[in-house]
């Protein structure tokens, strides 16, 4: 009797084998996309890359600063190793505050990088800025040592144009007025910033000298507009004029002419005061510096 029960047992053995044979491997178990990663003994947390670019709604802003804020610019100033050096004058220049209307405009969301300029150069519209041949820089970096016409140039190439000195505010202030472009309160780990100092770089934020763009999401404004405080100062379309005038005005676009171009938002180099929203700088058209780069706008 033992022999004729097991026959059917093996037959039934053999047909699962064949059927486990046949089968599909069990699909691997694939964890979640992970919110935040753990990298020594910080917290590194990876978020999905924004748009690239960001609308800016039709809406009035108070452009400028008056006395108390340049005051607090001064006592920022005064904080910096190079203390004794700070003068009132240094932020006259953004004086005085008033109403600027402006309509709908996209803005890039980060400054122009190496690669997207490699684009206009391979096109034969762009010139390659000196040493980028010899020297070139990661394709994330934003790309310098650009005139405001080369800049002025890749934005037309692009469809584009460069910002506004007013649209440039409007972005990094906000409608609120805000200090910085991500708030109020000072935070030296949210953006590529340097010091007042003897010696200006300042590695305590991660970056002796330049970041590719998008380093500090922290720092982004509330629109998601990155890097507008520190890393590279930024080229705008306007002429330099020393005061910024009392009027409401309407879509602005500064002097007709003049020696110099605006240039905002602070680069590498530059210490808290000139992270401001409202800090401004200038620049002959001409000049070419490893710390000036550029981002594009267009009518919204």
């Amino acid at each position: 009797m033992r022999p004729a029960l097991a026959l059917p047992i093996l037959v039934a053995l053999a047909a699962a084998g064949s059927a486990l044979a046949a089968a599909p491997p069990p699909l691997p178990l694939v964890a979640p996309p992970a919110i935040e990663a753990r990298t020594g003994d910080s917290i590194a947390v990876l978020r999905t890359p924004g748009p690239d670019a960001i609308l800016i709604r039709a809406g009035t802003f108070l452009m400028g600063s008056n006395e108390r804020e340049i005051a607090h610019a001064l006592a920022l100033c005064r904080r910096e190793p190079r203390r004794d050096d700070c003068t009132e004058e240094m932020f006259a220049v953004e004086y005085a505050p008033h109403e600027v209307g402006l309509s709908s405009f996209w803005i890039d969301r980060t400054e122009v990088t190496v690669a997207r300029y490699q684009q206009c150069v391979a096109a034969g519209h762009c010139a390659t800025p000196p040493g980028g041949a010899e020297r070139p820089a990661p394709l994330d970096f934003p790309i310098t040592m650009v005139s405001w016409s080369e800049a002025a140039t890749f934005c037309a190439w692009a469809g584009e144009r460069l910002p506004t000195e007013a649209e440039w505010e409007r972005a990094a202030r906000g409608l609120t007025g805000r200090v910085y472009p991500w708030g109020n309160v000072y935070n030296p780990f949210l953006s590529n910033h340097g010091r007042f100092g003897n010696y200006e770089l300042d590695g305590s934020d991660g970056f002796l000298e330049i970041a590719p763009v998008g380093s500090f999401p922290d720092g982004r404004t509330p629109d998601g507009i990155e890097d507008l405080a520190g890393n590279v100062e930024e080229w705008v379309s306007d002429w330099f004029a020393p005061e910024l005038g009392k009027a409401t005005v309407v879509n602005p676009h500064g002097p007709d002419a003049g020696d110099e171009r605006v240039v905002r938002g602070g680069g590498y180099g530059s210490p808290r005061p000139f992270l401001r929203g409202a800090a401004r700088l200038h620049a002959p058209p001409w000049a070419r510096r490893s710390w000036i780069g550029f981002r594009c706008a267009r009518d919204g």
